[in-house]
């Protein structure tokens, strides 16, 4: 078994990794061997199908990985985490999975579907015991909900709606689940991992923090030896 696999949306989420697992990890300036860190595209379909290729190589090569988290940078929810924080996912769901209705939005297990065709539901779970761990290198990170969506909330109306649907949500992002159901097909641990440019909210990119956001990200990347 070999090590860690994270997988992020863009360059930059793993470029601001691999300097934090550079610059804690090692003193002669090498990342930990046992962490691949690898940019898998923008999308719960992309990094779904990206993430699961990954793992099917690494076993077929009898090294498969011990564990994979989809880090990078997400939305958070004013008043739950503040923009520059850090937010650990206790589970991933794929919050616009469903139907909308005049009587509001239907989430697809409620759709009268035969549960087989639903996998492992719109819901999964972190790992207990990889949440434990990121969750002791981290005390100061937020612990909740992580949603996954396919087009990022940007009204207040919609912002509303989903914190209401969701109240134990923290943030928003748009690739966990897609990850999460990747580990949960190749029965590989698996934990999601963010630091939160913006608020969610009304899109107004004068609002959002990037530089804060990347410069927590490679804080946080000490987590993830």
């Amino acid at each position: 078994m070999t090590g860690l696999l994270v997988v992020t949306a863009v360059p930059a989420e793993a470029e601001a990794i691999r300097a934090g697992l550079t610059a804690s990890a090692t003193p002669d300036g090498t990342a930990p061997p046992d962490v691949t860190v690898l940019p898998v595209g923008v999308g719960p379909a992309v990094a779904a199908a990206a993430t699961a290729r990954l793992l099917a190589l690494a076993e077929a090569a009898g090294r498969p990985y011990r564990a994979v988290v989809s880090a990078g940078i997400a939305g958070g929810f004013v008043g739950r985490v503040a923009v520059g924080g850090t937010v650990l996912a206790d589970r991933s769901v794929a919050a616009d999975l469903g139907a909308e209705s005049p009587g509001g939005f239907i989430p697809v297990e409620d759709l009268g579907m035969p549960p087989e065709l639903l996998g492992g539901g719109r819901i999964v779970p972190a790992d207990p015991g990889l949440l434990a761990g990121l969750r002791a290198a981290l005390p100061g990170a937020t612990v909740g909900t992580v949603l996954t969506v396919s087009t990022v909330t940007g009204t207040a109306a919609s912002t509303a709606a989903l914190a209401q649907r969701h109240p134990d949500a923290v943030a928003e992002a748009m690739e966990g689940y897609g990850v999460a159901v990747a580990a949960a097909q190749a029965g590989v641990p698996f934990a999601e991992l963010r630091t939160v440019s913006n608020p969610i909210g009304p899109r107004d990119r004068s609002a959002w923090r990037m530089r804060e956001a990347f410069a927590a990200l490679t804080s946080a990347a000490a987590a993830l030896h």
